[in-house]
């Protein structure tokens, strides 16, 4: 009975995790027509970086040094882009349709995993990646005139968000947990500085509960999804990401009244559809390709 006390609670906290990256969603949603999304960003890196500063003086300086700074550096913008991109398309497109297009990050997964690390997607994959970009294509409906852009915004954050999975998978097998944070944290921080400085506003002061929110939100979700993997198998845990698409959802029809056309819930169904497949199809032949193992580390995401 423990063992299957310690999954329930592990799918509990992968909900959670997934509850929270919704709502710090939807916060950022509230305030993005008076707080700069540059500021949103800024204001989230830096409360990641005070937040770390605990385990910063747990170690010697000789324990954040690195040997792969360009790594870092690559993860550490992919990072900051993923979420740039997402809170940019946040403001302009329904909560659902953002957060969907970020969790488009598993299906780009495999193609990157096949041109940074030269590991071969194999036939199985290519089943649900083809239907995975079908669903986007219909969430994006591209019309005469073309896609919209905020859509496209999105889809970038997921993208990146996979770049920086992949990132986290490369620095993993030499790096510590600690030093891929602190750089992550550091280069997303640094990232967000020159933009929120030129677009620098006085931020109203009942914005700040909901950026505090969304600057914790980032280490809360962490540490549940780390729980979550911790008491559940990976199979398990990780076709629960997608119910923070339903989250999202209900958020958005709550608080804007957003309710998605029946396009755009055919490719909603075949993303969140596709993102299942996938893991089904890596988990069930006993030998998960590493581009699924990538999906283990987005704790650091």
């Amino acid at each position: 009975m423990t063992g299957h006390g310690e999954v329930l609670k592990g799918v509990l906290f992968a909900i959670v995790s997934s509850l929270v990256a919704s709502t710090a969603g939807a916060a950022s949603k509230m305030i993005a027509d008076v707080v700069p999304v540059t500021t949103i960003v800024l204001f989230q890196y830096g409360l990641c970086l005070l937040l770390l500063v605990p385990m910063l003086l747990r170690y010697p300086f000789s324990h954040w040094s690195t040997r792969r700074p360009g790594a870092h550096l690559l993860r550490g913008c992919a990072g900051w882009l993923c979420f740039y991109a997402y809170y940019l398309a946040i403001k302009h497109i329904p909560l659902v349709d953002a957060a969907l297009l970020r969790n488009t990050a598993p299906l780009f997964v495999p193609l990157l995993v096949w041109g940074w690390m030269k590991v071969v997607v194999s036939k199985s994959h290519w089943q649900p990646l083809i239907l995975g970009f079908v669903g986007v294509v219909l969430i994006l409906k591209p019309e005469l005139e073309g896609v919209e852009t905020w859509h496209l915004i999105g889809l970038i954050s997921g993208l990146s968000l996979a770049l920086s999975m992949v990132g986290t998978r490369v620095l993993s097998n030499t790096e510590p947990a600690s030093v891929i944070l602190f750089y992550y944290f550091l280069i997303a921080f640094l990232c967000s500085l020159p933009l929120a400085i030129m677009e620098w506003r006085s931020i109203p002061l009942w914005t700040l509960p909901f950026l505090l929110y969304i600057g914790i939100s980032i280490s809360l979700t962490m540490w549940c999804y780390t729980q979550a993997y911790t008491l559940a198998k990976a199979s398990i845990v990780a076709p629960i990401n997608y119910s923070g698409v339903v989250f999202a959802g209900m958020l958005g029809w709550l608080i804007w009244g957003h309710v998605p056309d029946v396009i755009a819930l055919v490719g909603i169904v075949l993303v969140v559809g596709a993102g299942l497949l996938s893991s089904w199809i890596g988990f069930s032949s006993g030998k998960p390709d590493r581009s699924m193992n990538a999906l283990s580390n987005a704790s650091l995401k």
